[in-house]
């Protein structure tokens, strides 16, 4: 009796060819796969569905996805309940405070904080335990405008480069943490597919922790 393939959420966009080519050095997938208009795609193990990032982990929450690949932010700021199964190592980025240069002394003796970000939740958490009182835009766009038209005096957003902010005269003034892709799993399915998940991460397991050559 042929087995059910299991559904795997990835994200469009930069993680997408990473994922991709992990998943073939694992041997999880047969051939490279391109991000196109088509959003569900079919491998020997697979069902694929192609999700904007922030969906995948309300996919995997909800089970229409067994397993997914979702960055640690994007996991974070969505507070959904699934289970973290492993680190992929993929698309490193920091989570950061920023503004401009003048604004870093000001920053050390704030009680409240203007700050513009696409991650309300995350910034909430993060300046409330520093005791500082956020008032938040939620920008869904480049976040850097909001300094640069005195919206706010900062922002809190991901810094992968930081080409974004210098070419916007904006440097780093905190960091909240750090964020990578990270394997993750519907509850249900991590009980029900439990062999097979659990092959599925030793497989990438050995790829991620292989010396480099």
């Amino acid at each position: 009796m042929e087995q059910t393939k299991l559904t795997l959420a990835l994200p469009k966009g930069r993680l997408f060819e990473e994922t991709i080519n992990l998943l073939l050095e694992a041997s999880l997938i047969e051939e490279p796969l391109e991000e196109g208009r088509k959003l569900v795609l079919e491998t020997e193990k697979f069902k694929i569905l192609l999700a904007k990032p922030k969906d995948v982990p309300m996919l995997v929450e909800s089970g229409y996805a067994d397993l997914g690949v979702s960055g640690w932010d994007t996991l974070w700021e969505s507070g959904c309940d699934v289970y973290k199964l492993l680190d992929l190592g993929l698309g490193f980025c920091r989570i950061c405070v920023a503004g401009f240069p003048e604004k870093k002394a000001e920053y050390e003796n704030l009680s409240y904080i203007k700050v513009a970000t696409k991650y309300p939740n995350i910034a909430r958490e993060f300046f409330e335990k520093k005791g500082i009182k956020p008032f938040i835009y939620e920008m869904n766009g480049s976040v850097e405008l909001a300094p640069l038209i005195g919206l706010t005096d900062y922002i809190f957003d991901l810094v992968q480069t930081g080409r974004t902010l210098k070419e916007n005269g904006l440097v780093v003034i905190d960091e909240a943490g750090t964020s990578t892709a990270h394997l993750i799993a519907n509850k249900n399915s991590f009980l029900l597919y439990n062999g097979r998940i659990r092959d599925i991460v030793q497989k990438l397991e050995k790829v991620i922790k292989a010396p480099l050559s």
